[in-house]
């Protein structure tokens, strides 16, 4: 890719001069879009004193229009921090810069012209509320100046070369993370790169479990125990770390940087919702993995809306309840040893209040007979992707759960304790995307180096380095945003909001990666010998679990206008 330092549009040259105070006062005039946004929302669809959720949901459009408006605008945020930061520990080098800036001009160009929701789905500001005088702020000197010169093809072409010669470091662009973070992403990342990249695909293609000596591994790595409290059997390293690996082991094969997040969604539930008996019982066995849990709340006929699920849970004269109903999409059914079960033990409820939790103990299953335990049988789903835990149909029929595994030890309470583990399973979703994304890049890079096409690399093309450059920008970006969410998280701030935006913005761009990069391969991106065509089915489930991204959409624009 030949560079002359000139970006051939005539913007000018390819680094902007001055470009953290030409960031920095970009800001503002977004900051002032998203408060004008808020403001007229709350003033159209407001009673006076609150939206409703009704509203909300009516106005889906501007709703969640503004979701992702102030997902962007955060997002512009953590990059500013990031780059003051790297800046100031003299790491703000040529490749870092023009991440930063062609974040900048791409998403404020979006701003002012229309943010993708999804492929078919484009959010302007007249969908806001917003009329043409609402938008002045974005015809400030920085901004326009961003929007025009910032993410340029010259731009774009020189950070692909860059990324070129740093092919084989660990990320393109420095994270910002402290050294023993750094430390434990290399660890994990040599992990995956020796015991996990070189058998993922096979895994895929025969749609086989991930094989037991693996989760062993990770056991003795404490991949389970990452957060759990160091009295409790685990490690009480931060939520900053459990991101870390969920990248590097998500970057390997999504299914294995998957397996820890039922265990941190057991032990959250616990932690925060759990008896002494039941944390000191449970959490160092979950920590050890010498028990492997599975979350099991979905139902066939209410997906997302978990305050309508009908499964039922009964007390006998015993104590003990019985749990009778159906659910579905569970992961790594068959191998587990206690299941986090959501059920409904007052049926005079119809939404959320009569629900309560449970840790339910199964005995493991085996290929030839998956679910052995009385009361209690399942069916595989077949999937595109995600599969090596595999997914499962679960049918209990007085299913025995003993009366001391009631979480917490008072009904009621299960659908407030599921809520309170969001943010930690949405942060650790939104990490295992940048693995998806930067595994997308890794092997989009690659292919573009070896593959020659009219006598030269096809890297040297503008539309592939142009790819290449935009799948490391927005990676960056949704990295510090996820990085974000888990700072607030590790100082125990209230941070559904930030998990909210990681999550969205996380899923979304690991599609955009793994779709760019099976562009990139060509013809032979649709073969299925190609890791590309696994990595695509995997980055599609993204959008999905743990809260599609219509319903964090939702949940975000409710934050924004109570």
């Amino acid at each position: 890719m030949a560079h002359d330092g000139q970006d051939l549009t005539g913007a000018g040259e390819v680094l902007l001069p001055d470009l953290l105070a030409l960031t920095a006062a970009a800001l503002s005039p977004a900051e002032a879009i998203l408060e004008r946004a808020i403001a007229l929302q709350k003033e159209t669809l407001g009673d006076g004193t609150r939206v409703s959720a009704k509203a909300v949901e009516a106005n889906q459009a501007a709703t969640h229009g503004l979701a992702w408006l102030a997902t962007y605008v955060e997002s512009l945020r953590q990059m500013q921090k990031w780059a003051e930061r790297m800046s100031g520990e003299g790491r703000f080098g040529e490749l870092e810069q023009l991440l930063h800036q062609i974040a900048f001009g791409e998403y404020l160009a979006q701003i002012a012209g229309g943010i993708q929701m999804s492929q078919n789905e484009i959010v302007r500001l007249p969908d806001l509320g917003l009329a043409p005088a609402d938008a002045e702020p974005l015809a400030s000197d920085a901004v326009t100046t961003l929007i025009r010169k910032a993410n340029t093809q010259a731009a774009r072409a020189r950070l692909a070369e860059l990324m070129v010669e740093q092919q084989g470091a660990t990320m393109f662009g420095a994270s910002g993370l402290d050294e023993e973070l750094e430390m434990i992403r290399d660890q994990f990342r040599r992990y995956a790169v020796d015991k996990v990249e070189p058998r993922a695909h096979e895994w895929h293609l025969k749609d086989e479990l991930i094989p037991m000596e693996v989760i062993e591994d990770l056991s003795e790595m404490g991949v389970f125990g990452l957060t759990i409290p160091e009295n409790l059997g685990g490690f009480g390293l931060s939520k900053a770390s459990m991101v870390v690996v969920s990248e590097e082991l998500s970057r390997g094969y999504i299914g294995v940087g998957s397996l820890a997040t039922r265990s941190e969604i057991a032990a959250e539930l616990i932690l925060c919702g759990g008896t002494d008996e039941q944390k000191s019982h449970w959490l160092p066995k979950i920590a050890s993995g010498e028990i492997l849990p599975t979350a099991v709340f979905t139902e066939p006929n209410t997906g997302s809306d978990l305050a309508a699920l009908r499964t039922r849970a009964v007390k006998g004269e015993d104590g003990d309840y019985r749990i009778t109903g159906n659910k579905t999409w569970i992961t790594h059914a068959a191998r587990t040893h206690v299941m986090t079960v959501l059920a409904r033990t007052n049926p005079e409820t119809t939404d959320h209040t009569g629900l309560s939790m449970f840790l339910a103990e199964k005995t493991p299953g085996t290929d030839a007979d998956p679910f052995p335990s009385e009361g209690m049988t399942g069916g595989e789903i077949e999937v595109l992707g995600y599969r090596g835990m595999k997914e499962y149909e679960l049918g209990f029929d007085n299913f025995h759960v003993k009366g001391e595994n009631l979480l917490g030890g008072v009904e009621g309470q299960g659908f407030r304790q599921l809520m309170q583990t969001f943010e930690s399973a949405r942060i650790q979703t939104a990490a295992r995307a940048i693995g998806v994304a930067q595994a997308a890049l890794d092997t989009g890079m690659q292919y573009a180096l070896d593959r020659k096409a009219f006598g030269q690399a096809i890297v040297n093309f503008p539309r592939v380095s142009g790819k290449l450059a935009m799948m490391a920008v927005e990676i960056m970006v949704a990295r510090q945003l996820t990085y974000f969410a888990a700072y607030e998280k590790d100082h125990d701030r209230r941070c559904d909001l930030e998990a909210g935006m990681a999550k969205l913005l996380g899923a979304r761009v690991a599609w955009a990666a793994a779709d760019n990069a099976l562009q990139i391969h060509g013809g032979n991106g649709f073969a299925l010998e190609y890791a590309i065509s696994r990595i695509l089915c995997d980055a599609r489930i993204l959008n999905i679990f743990e809260g599609a991204a219509e319903i964090q959409a939702q949940v975000i624009a409710r934050r924004l206008l109570s």
